[in-house]
């Protein structure tokens, strides 16, 4: 039989002759891929699946390893069984419940276990141990759910789950060697593939995520199929913690959480400064690409979130409130305002592309056990951005989407990866001839720019495709942040319409883009991938001139002067501490260069130099000074041309 194969997410497709009922490990065993991080699963088809999956005539399989995500989703759910089968060898009376892979690594939540972290050391080993005898994963079918809730019938948890299942969906679950667990799969082929192990943390959870239910312990963990891989997973962890935004961005002063508002950041004068330049940078560039920007408002009445669907679906993670007998809802995001406004007036075709930008800031009521820092908040401000256009605009817009995305990113040093995301099987708006046309215009535009992009299937919103945007950053951690969106379903909920050449009256194409997404959460991403030590441009204190003595004052003020009417930000260290005091002071505020005046100084009319790094570069003019950190400002630069 004649295969479509691809012997990893990345390589091209080759056509591939096997016998007839070879299965997908046999196919990786002829292709020679036995190392522990390779032939993890097989995507048939475009599902993912067990290796032990036999093959058909014309099927498209690629082979998956732990370089893929979908590889190390399938890693680290069976390392998850291997988890919960080590911690029942340990505590028989703890109750599993549910065990997701997740960004990085896994966890388990269990009921009925009551552990610390002196307890990791012996759970480690007793997986570790696992994990060497080697057990092959075995998938086994259930009749129907009746048969699944006897064999479960002693953990209540596993049984309501059952109780929730599809009646007409498929109950499966997986046995390695004496633990077997509900799970739809696939898993490893066998548990020796797991080479390395560490658990990490414990937390509470609640039982589904509701504070109404108990309180679950949950254990999180990661994997790997190399001991270096996790030595060097540990070590990232380690400077991570260093990078930390929630520990940085008070201690730099930038921003602060309060009891009296969770989930709602105080951005304080230094952060607003960051937070500034990156709504400037942002502005200058949606004048350049010939936005209009608008603002509305943030609270709108019921009728308005009934027309876009999110009284019905979303409801429950907005906050709404009662005015004069009339229900209203703080927005959780801007797109119907936006549409409020284009039906303001009528367009013509003339106009179109009609490319609209909002910083908006919006609510979300979020969970408050999962509030983090910048990153998780309840209000937050994202540019967003609307692009009504005909269809023939659709790859040329994304396009220029595209292009103003690089522009954004590369001013970071942020390198990003795409994924375009296709149709879902089921309950999405639109015909089958808009699909594709939004669907192949998104991947003409991918196509044309050159950029490598990954497809996932079935995972775009039910209003449309999109394309999501995951930057890494200097940790090689990978962040989704923007976003283009294809929408079919607004313009019809909303009536939109435009003037064709014809006269005709026509449906306008939609897209929903932001590209930093969350302002919030872009911010604490640039602290951790910047380590604090913002470049120029951003800096909230790029520069500080050090006195040595009360008598340096006065060129120390002209100095200021000089530097505040070139346009740059400027402090002067006056205190009475010592000039060592004050140098170690400014490193620790990661100001980028200090000034120090002394008497040498003041004869000469300059300033001693030194940066952030502690390089001394020593007496400098002035105008030489300013004539190269106007540069470095104005280019934006992410390195300084002192160091």
């Amino acid at each position: 039989m004649k295969l479509k194969l691809r012997k990893n997410a990345s390589s091209e497709v080759e056509l591939y002759e096997m016998p007839e009922g070879t299965s997908a490990q046999e196919l990786a065993e002829k292709l020679n891929l036995k190392d522990p991080g390779q032939a993890l699963a097989a995507v048939i088809n475009g599902k993912t699946l067990d290796l032990s999956t036999p093959l058909r005539d014309g099927d498209e399989v690629t082979l998956l390893g732990f370089d893929d995500p979908q590889g190390k989703e399938v890693f680290w759910h069976t390392s998850a069984h291997v988890l919960a089968q080590a911690v029942l060898r340990l505590y028989p009376n703890a109750k599993p419940t549910i065990g997701p892979p997740i960004e990085s690594g896994f966890y388990y939540d269990f009921a009925d276990l009551h552990i610390s972290d002196e307890d990791f050391e012996k759970i480690n080993k007793e997986m570790e141990k696992i994990a060497q005898e080697n057990h092959a994963s075995q998938k086994e079918a259930f009749q129907n759910k009746k048969e699944a809730i006897e064999h479960f019938k002693d953990n209540k948890y596993k049984v309501e789950l059952i109780e929730s299942f599809d009646p007409e969906a498929p109950l499966t679950g997986y046995r390695q060697g004496e633990f077997f667990d509900l799970c739809r799969g696939p898993h490893l082929p066998k548990l020796g593939k797991i080479k390395a192990i560490k658990l990490l943390k414990l937390s509470g959870a609640y039982w589904r995520g509701d504070s109404k239910n108990e309180m679950l312990t949950r254990i999180y963990a990661i994997s790997f199929p190399d001991k270096k891989q996790l030595k060097a997973h540990l070590q990232m962890l380690e400077e991570a913690k260093k990078r930390d935004h929630k520990i940085l961005g008070p201690k730099l002063d930038l921003f602060s959480l309060k009891e009296e508002a969770p989930g709602m950041p105080f951005i304080h004068p230094k952060g607003m400064h960051v937070w500034s330049q990156l709504i400037d940078f942002l502005r200058h560039l949606l004048d350049k690409h010939h936005y209009i920007e608008i603002k509305t408002p943030s609270m709108m009445t019921r009728s308005l979130w009934e027309t876009s669907g999110h009284w019905a679906n979303y409801r429950e993670n907005m906050f709404t409130s009662v005015v004069e007998d009339r229900d209203f809802a703080i927005k959780p995001m801007n797109c119907p305002g936006c549409m409020l406004f284009y039906k303001t007036h009528s367009h013509s075709y003339r106009e179109l592309p009609l490319r609209v930008a909002e910083i908006g800031n919006v609510h979300r009521f979020e969970p408050s056990g999962a509030l983090s820092g910048l990153f998780r908040v309840r209000s937050f401000h994202q540019d967003d951005a609307h692009i009504f256009m005909k269809p023939s605009d659709i790859e040329s817009e994304i396009l220029k989407v595209l292009e103003l995305a690089d522009v954004i990113y590369s001013a970071f040093g942020l390198q990003y990866h795409l994924e375009l995301s296709t149709r879902p099987e089921s309950n999405t708006v639109g015909s089958d001839e808009e699909w594709h046309l939004a669907t192949e215009g998104l991947r003409g535009a991918l196509e044309k720019s050159g950029r490598p992009y990954k497809v996932n299937e079935g995972d775009g919103a039910f209003y449309g495709p999109k394309i999501d945007f995951h930057i890494k950053d200097a940790l090689g951690r990978t962040w989704q942040c923007g976003t283009v969106q294809l929408d079919m379903s607004l313009p019809e909920k909303f009536d939109l319409e435009y003037i064709d050449q014809d006269g005709g009256r026509k449906r306008p194409v939609m897209i929903h883009r932001a590209l930093f997404g969350s302002i919030e959460r872009f911010f604490g991403i640039l602290i951790e991938h910047f380590s604090g030590k913002f470049p120029m441009w951003l800096s909230p204190v790029p520069i500080r001139i050090l006195t040595v003595a009360d008598r340096h004052n006065a060129w120390a003020d002209a100095v200021r002067e000089k530097i505040k009417a070139a346009g740059l930000l400027v402090e002067v260290d006056e205190t009475g501490e010592s000039v060592g005091k004050k140098v170690r002071n400014a490193q620790l505020a990661q100001v980028n260069y200090m000034l120090t005046i002394g008497d040498k100084e003041v004869e000469h009319q300059t300033v001693n130099l030194r940066t952030r790094d502690n390089v001394v570069r020593g007496e400098i003019g002035v105008e030489a000074f300013l004539e190269t950190v106007l540069k470095e400002y104005r280019d934006k630069s992410l390195t300084s041309p002192f160091t």
